[in-house]
């Protein structure tokens, strides 16, 4: 996103109306995160951004000038984002973020919508789950330090979100068809 002119003031006001989803406040300003690149009207119910991530603009049409796209929760230009533009979204924020414990319920909150439609919506354009999805970056970061670092089997499933080991090698094996020891072992 490119830093913008239009963008206002977050004041103390404008953050404790984000906070507690004034409706009073809606279409009188609209907000932008710009972790996500989402936009929205202040009475969104998403989960509350990090304030310093918020920016502020007096109309939706400022937001999107500064590529901001519209959050499919509250649409705050009256319109639905895509199917395509969000789950780019979704995508974009796993391949940053795929060491976190992310459940369909973050990616909710982070995304701007339900679970079951960011599921549905997601497997429709994705042929895969998001779960699959992460899986997979999980894996081929794995892949990745397994060829090119001496860190251990734990260490590097601790390093790509696997918590449990036991379940990393498990998964592993079933996506590669190879233990991590294994996958090391193989000449490239």
């Amino acid at each position: 996103m490119k830093e913008t002119y239009g963008a206002e003031h977050l004041t103390d006001e404008k953050w404790q109306a984000i906070a507690e989803n004034d409706e009073s406040y809606d279409f009188k300003f609209f907000y932008a995160v710009k972790s996500t690149g989402i936009f929205c009207r202040p009475s969104c119910k998403s989960k509350l951004p990090n304030r310093g991530n918020v920016r502020i603009f007096q109309n939706a049409e400022q937001a999107i000038r500064e590529e901001f796209r519209p959050c499919k929760r509250c649409r705050p230009t009256g319109e639905r984002l895509p199917d395509r533009e969000w789950v780019a979204v979704m995508t974009e924020y796993m391949d940053k973020n795929f060491a976190e414990a992310l459940t369909l319920e973050v990616l909710a909150d982070v995304c701007h919508g339900s679970p079951y439609h960011l599921h549905r919506t997601f497997k429709k354009i994705m042929s895969m789950t998001p779960t699959e999805y992460l899986q997979n970056i999980r894996i081929g970061k794995a892949q990745a330090y397994l060829l090119t670092s001496s860190l251990s089997v734990a260490e590097i499933a601790t390093r790509v979100g696997f918590p449990h080991t036991s379940y990393f090698i498990a998964l592993f094996k079933k996506k590669t068809g190879l233990t991590p020891a294994d996958y090391r072992k193989q000449e490239i």
